[in-house]
């Protein structure tokens, strides 16, 4: 649902737009934190930088991003966002696929004592 804010130990994200085969999310990272190393079985995702650098992991390959690049992930590629700055991170990200619910998240690593 749009304007959807959800808070995470990582940080959180807020969807901004929705529609049939899409999803928008700003995601904000807190400093020295990541997200879980996980897979999508029905979406590929995007992401786009706006402030601070992104360690980015996408099947093993590890790629810094900063403000104005971007990331692509494919269906079923594990992947993984993290943090290393002293400042916020803040990305958009454009989720595409036939289904984009919350619920199509395989956690390789947690990282946060969460089940997957």
């Amino acid at each position: 649902m749009i304007g959807e804010r959800v808070t995470r130990p990582w940080g959180c994200w807020q969807v901004l737009d929705v529609g049939e085969g899409f999803k928008v999310k700003r995601i904000t990272v807190r400093p020295q934190s990541r997200l879980a190393y996980e897979t999508h079985e029905h979406r590929a995702e995007h992401w786009a930088v706006v402030s601070g650098t992104a360690t980015c992991v996408v099947d093993g390959q590890v790629r810094l991003a900063g403000p104005g690049e971007s990331v692509d992930v494919a269906v079923g590629q594990p992947h993984r966002i993290t943090n290393l700055e002293d400042e916020e991170l803040v990305l958009i990200e454009v989720q595409t696929g036939r289904y984009t619910g919350e619920d199509d998240v395989c956690a390789v690593e947690d990282g946060y004592g969460r089940s997957a």
